[in-house]
């Protein structure tokens, strides 16, 4: 059996053994969130700290291809990504470890962290460390009670029971369908963390399905059960030949693809989808906040795409719970329309509008961990009536009664409700035909697994809503062999092509200066999840 000493920092940090010319270990340091790509919004790349996967997985292609290298330690610490994202960082370090020894080591054993640390061959943990393996749980807040204490209701015309967008502002508690289709994503969830690291740490099943029922509280007791590898701490694994990995970039020799036959595109949709162009929303707003990816820019992008004649196939990477029902569509007819192949891969959402753009690929890939399916759709209103009157605030209609239908002063009439559901049927009936003809199913059997309801991609991959398991490489590679390229074309990053009098930078930084807190213009028509599905 291999030791498990390595030869990694000794007490002078500059001296390389005798006879050592270059670092024999390497420090890969893990820490963060991990979005999947650097933003393409020139705003929020300069103000963006986070490391990505892009950049991650560069490195590791790097270090994968340094002969002068023996191994990887990756230190896994403060790590907050979501499940999906652990899994492509799992699959990351596989890969490495399929050329260098690699070894993990976790002061803190959670779910997402094993999760991502299980591409390693070894995991180490120090006798302190933190374990919680407690499974998957979420905990929506329910505001429809202080809403309504506030003298604030609101309108929530869904399609259908499962659609649960706007239920926390609507309702005091979770409804059963909620509930159903929650428990059954997290049931996914964890099968699918059980498979995983039963075949990484080569038990069965049933022994890693014991670890989160099995009350483990100490590193001890985690290597006890063979959930990781050994206890120690850093510096008992320490040597000198080994030095962080910000020592030795000019020792990695950039990686250039194959460029004669082409290339691949990658496309980003993250964020709500919006009508207009992609925008960042500052405020720190229940599902509004944060990026919002304008159909204009999206559609932009892939149309550079389709017209760079380099390009000879497109990957879509889609972390999204919808929005917009028109912004969605405009976005799924440039997918459905090309003449190149489009590969959709999704991050960690790819529901409702974000499950719309992409029925159209010639590939689906999801992670186990993705939240898709929501196929449903939702309209509303916030009423204002007793919150008006109870705070003196008097709106005074003139004209048309039907101009003020979304008004917040008042509710809905009877006729008004009735012209709602009818447009957001017509939307839902669309919704199911578009899954219908580019999945392959009836509209019968769509609406039977649609209904709003939520997947995990592990269930979704049974339910023919996706092709295959994997990450933003797994769909890279089957957009190279539907294009006829070898693996190692050069992938980039499309973007709108720069039109306009005015530099981009320019012309973004006045859009992000433009925030609103209903980010969908006149658009009233969702196909939106309720992204406040934080999963612990």
């Amino acid at each position: 059996m291999t030791p498990f000493h390595l030869p990694f920092l000794g007490q002078d940090r500059d001296k390389l053994p005798d006879g050592v010319t270059r670092p024999t270990w390497v420090i890969l340091d893990v820490t963060g969130s991990y979005p999947e790509r650097q933003p393409s919004n020139p705003i929020q790349a300069l103000f963006n700290r986070e490391d990505t996967l892009e950049g991650l997985a560069a490195r590791v292609e790097k270090l994968r291809h340094a002969a002068w290298l023996h191994g990887v330690l990756v230190r896994i610490s403060e790590f907050t990504a979501a499940p999906a994202t652990a899994h492509a960082i799992r699959q990351l370090l596989a890969r490495l470890a399929q050329d260098k020894r690699v070894v993990a080591y976790l002061p803190q054993l959670t779910m997402t962290a094993l999760l991502a640390a299980s591409g390693a061959r070894e995991i180490v943990a120090p006798e302190s460390a933190d374990v919680l393996v407690p499974g998957f749980a979420v905990q929506p807040t329910f505001l429809g009670a202080f809403l309504k204490r506030h003298g604030i209701e609101f309108e929530n015309l869904r399609i259908r029971e499962y659609k649960a967008a706007l239920t926390r502002f609507s309702q005091d508690h979770m409804d059963e369908a909620n509930r159903e289709q929650l428990t059954a994503y997290l049931h996914g969830l964890e099968k699918a963390w059980v498979l995983d690291l039963a075949a990484a740490r080569g038990v069965s099943e049933e022994t890693a399905r014991a670890w989160l029922t099995g009350d483990l509280t100490s590193a001890r007791a985690a290597q006890e059960a063979g959930l990781i590898t050994k206890v120690a701490y850093e510096d008992e694994l320490v040597g000198p030949g080994t030095r962080p990995l910000a020592a030795v970039l000019d020792l990695l020799l950039p990686r250039r693809g194959n460029a004669k036959a082409g290339r691949v595109a990658v496309v980003s949709l993250v964020g709500s989808i919006v009508p207009g162009k992609s925008r960042h929303n500052p405020l720190p707003l229940p599902l509004l906040g944060g990026p919002l990816a304008g159909s204009d820019t999206v559609v932009a992008a892939l149309k550079h795409a389709k017209k760079d004649d380099k390009t000879k196939a497109i990957v879509l990477y889609v972390n999204s719970g919808g929005g917009s029902a028109l912004a969605s569509d405009l976005i799924w007819r440039e997918v459905a329309t090309s003449e190149k192949p489009v590969v959709a891969v999704m991050g960690e959402y790819a529901a409702s509008g974000g499950y719309y753009v992409l029925t159209h690929a010639r590939h689906i890939v999801a992670s186990p961990y993705t939240l898709t399916g929501s196929i449903g759709v939702v309209s509303g209103k916030p009423v204002l009536q007793e919150f008006n009157a109870r705070h003196g605030l008097k709106p005074e209609p003139v004209g048309s009664e039907r101009a003020l239908m979304y008004s917040a002063a008042r509710p809905f009439s009877d006729e008004e409700r009735a012209h709602v559901e009818q447009g957001i049927a017509e939307v839902y009936d669309r919704f199911v035909n578009r899954v219908a003809e580019g999945r392959g199913m009836t509209p019968e059997r769509v609406n039977e697994i649609g209904r709003g309801r939520i997947w995990s991609g592990l269930d979704a991959l049974d339910l023919g809503l996706v092709d295959e398991l994997g990450d933003l490489r797994t769909g890279i590679e089957r957009a190279c062999e539907l294009a006829g390229l070898p693996y190692d074309a050069p992938v980039w990053n499309a973007t709108p092509a720069k039109t306009g009098p005015l530099p981009e930078f320019v012309q973004q930084a006045a859009r992000a200066a433009q925030v609103s807190v209903w980010p969908f213009g006149r658009e009233r028509v969702l196909t939106w999840l309720d992204q406040e599905v934080n999963v612990r």
